[in-house]
């Protein structure tokens, strides 16, 4: 029962809001399922914590605490985001940038887009996961060409292309996951079920899934946005409404990321060697070295976030690449503190760059002055996602850094460096916007900044204390994927 809310509430949503999106009360009600959808997730979760590992519907859904934590974390995200989408996409509307057919679009493909994600979670069959990757990106490359500017076009046309080459190399590595399957498990379904290949993975043919993980690495690898293959990602980030732009760092590159860890764990037990966590190390210190170095040449405000996203999906996918239960603890609370604070950093930025009307950082100035609340959010958005104590970035940094200086001491200097850039980048931009002399006047209607808040103050808390529950539950996680 908890399932089929977690999965129909979103899906009846994009078909409510296909016909009535574009109605004064669209808003609310796209806020109002989101919120049902949030519910089903913690009822779900709760039972998978109290009774353990599960199939649903005969083998079709498989549930257990690693991928219910995101599936509790994607419902927040988005139950929050369509909240800020309220005030936020009104404005939009009034000024003359969306007409009513394209708002009731974004309404339909916003709840399509929470409906894709949490298939990709939920279901126990690689080939299903695949299918709904793509629909995410279908949907998403909708969202991002919203506006109908030229630029958010190409925006669109770039993230399509990347993206959909990226998810034909995933495909292929999922047919020769199969094919190695195959041979264990028989022709048919079964061979696609993570159930049954986790059952079987020491089987499994080792040099077709060292192969298969290169593909499917780089696949979705494109989704969750590593360098090389993150070029989509500042543009469509920077294009699309801001919101649009919340769920994209905050959820769709943890899915993405979620899909290779679930292979990292096949082809680990498969070869019995560390070839997935190599790999996955160093592709995630690149992006980590990469994008601190891009963060200071950035000139638009939503751009250069974006490229904090590709820094921070590094150092998760550097974590899950080491392995073992302390390094997984600690990239399932960074993948949790990241979402958190950037969805919450984004809030801010939307409000920011609704009042000035420009996403040139240069422009955006004395934010504290002309809106208090939108100022000290990013201000401390910004603090937050800088791994500053005492927030849950901290933690979960801390964690990594001193399991790298026990297990890979040669990656430490190459975070450390990466952090240090990407924080006197960040920081000096975000000062000057908050703090800067600006003669603009305040805002003209009241942000929702309520999100924000909520966002950081979890941060903090986790950065402070994780209570019992919760630390057994990403220890439970960990365990799995470790």
């Amino acid at each position: 029962m908890e399932l089929l809310l977690v999965l129909g509430l979103p899906l009846l949503g994009a078909l409510l809001q296909a016909v009535w999106g574009n109605r004064p009360w669209a808003a609310e009600l796209n806020a109002s399922m989101s919120l049902l959808t949030f519910l089903g997730a913690a009822a779900l979760t709760a039972k998978v914590i109290s009774l353990g590992p599960m199939t649903i519907w005969g083998e079709l859904f498989f549930i257990d605490p690693f991928n219910v934590f995101l599936v509790a974390l994607t419902a927040l995200v988005g139950f929050t985001t369509a909240l800020f989408g309220r005030v936020y996409m009104r404005v939009e509307q009034e000024r003359g940038k969306l007409s009513a057919g394209r708002l009731r679009l974004y309404h339909s493909m916003y709840q399509m887009f929470m409906f894709t994600m949490l298939l990709a979670l939920t279901t126990n069959n690689v080939g299903i996961l695949w299918v709904a990757m793509e629909a995410a990106t279908l949907a998403t490359v909708l969202l991002v060409s919203l506006y109908r500017t030229p630029s958010g076009i190409e925006a669109a046309w770039k993230y399509f292309i990347l993206c959909g080459v990226g998810i034909a190399q995933a495909l292929f590595g999922t047919i020769l996951l199969y094919l190695a399957a195959e041979k264990v498990l028989g022709a048919g379904g079964s061979a696609l079920l993570w159930t049954h290949l986790h059952a079987v993975q020491d089987q499994l043919e080792p040099n077709v899934l060292s192969i298969a993980f290169v593909f499917l690495l780089v696949g979705y690898g494109t989704k969750v946005g590593l360098v090389p293959l993150h070029n989509w990602l500042p543009d469509a980030h920077a294009e699309g409404p801001t919101p649009i732009s919340a769920v994209l760092s905050g959820l769709l590159l943890n899915v993405a990321l979620y899909a290779v860890v679930r292979n990292k764990v096949l082809v680990d037990g498969a070869l019995g060697t560390h070839l997935a966590g190599n790999l996955m190390m160093g592709f995630g210190l690149l992006s980590v070295i990469v994008a601190a170095f891009f963060l200071s040449r950035q000139k638009d405000v939503k751009r250069l976030f974006a490229y904090s996203s590709v820094e921070h999906m590094g150092i998760i996918t550097f974590a899950f690449g080491m392995g073992g239960p302390v390094a997984s603890f600690a990239g399932l609370l960074h993948m949790t503190a990241h979402s958190l604070t950037k969805s919450a950093i984004f809030f801010a930025v939307g409000h920011a760059t609704q009042k000035t009307g420009t996403q040139v950082i240069d422009q955006i100035r004395g934010l504290i002055h002309t809106s208090p609340v939108v100022g000290w959010g990013l201000m401390l958005g910004a603090i937050a996602i800088l791994g500053i104590p005492p927030f849950g970035v901290f933690a979960s940094e801390f964690l990594i850094l001193t399991t790298a200086m026990q297990q890979q001491p040669w990656a430490t200097p190459i975070l450390l460096t990466g952090l240090a850039v990407a924080f006197a980048a960040i920081f000096s931009k975000a000062q000057a916007m908050v703090f800067g002399t600006t003669t603009a006047q305040r805002l003209p209607h009241p942000p929702a900044v309520l999100p924000v808040f909520v966002h950081l103050l979890i941060v903090l808390v986790l950065g402070l204390y994780i209570p019992p529950y919760l630390a057994g539950w990403y220890r439970a996680a960990a365990r799995m994927i470790g």
